[in-house]
């Protein structure tokens, strides 16, 4: 457990089932991190699934959108670059008090890292990070290095939304339009990619189990 992150306080926990369109939930958790802050509302995590978009960080860079024609682009104001989302790729956008979680907010990237790769390993699947490359990260047989989850955070007023995303079942001929978080030199991957049967349920029960471990408890939201 890290204590600089771990709160005794309830988060609640959320799963939508279906494709959530993303300017909608933007707009919902950036009102839930607002809240947290300036009223004291309860710390929120919401699992969830996009339709086919790519999204923008505050550091996209113009040449990274290969193909602007492909989906919707979305500019979003989370740290990184270009991103995709889609079916088959589980989102967690992560809306937690940092005034009350030790305001380090490196030590909270590297525990977001830490709960994807204790929840990849679940199913067997070494993932690991990458000095100089935010996101989670996986070694192939003949050595290639390929990117399973992404991770691109903002804070307002040490409260944080935007979140992770890990690649469980995508068409990954759909990171093709971009060119992914800025990096040509390595691929993505999934779960499927990776000869893993897992579901979107299969792995949101790794996440809960992981999340109450490093964050602390959660409560469910019906």
């Amino acid at each position: 457990m890290n204590s600089k992150i771990y709160s005794s306080a309830p988060v609640q926990w959320r799963v939508s089932d279906g494709l959530s369109p993303y300017p909608l939930a933007h707009d919902y958790m950036k009102e839930t991190a607002i809240n947290i802050a300036t009223q004291g509302a309860q710390e929120e995590v919401w699992l969830l699934q996009h339709p086919p978009l790519y999204t923008a960080g505050t550091s996209a860079n113009p040449s990274d959108l290969v193909d602007a024609n492909r989906f919707e682009v979305f500019e979003t104001g989370r740290g990184g670059q270009y991103t995709y989302h889609g079916p088959g790729q589980r989102v967690g956008y992560v809306m937690l008090d940092l005034r009350k979680r030790g305001r380090d907010v490196s030590a909270f990237v590297r525990t977001l890292e830490q709960w994807i790769i204790d929840s990849l390993a679940e199913f067997e699947v070494k993932a690991e990070r990458r000095c100089g490359r935010v996101g989670v990260w996986v070694v192939r047989d003949d050595g290639r290095e390929e990117k399973i989850a992404a991770i691109g955070v903002r804070l307002k007023k040490w409260v944080s939304f935007h979140g992770i995303s890990i690649n469980v079942s995508p068409d990954l001929s759909h990171f093709g339009g971009i060119v992914p978080c800025g990096i040509t030199d390595h691929g993505v991957t999934s779960l499927e990619d990776l000869g893993k049967s897992t579901t979107l349920t299969d792995l949101d029960q790794a996440l809960e189990k992981h999340f109450v471990r490093l964050f602390g408890p959660i409560k469910t939201k019906a």
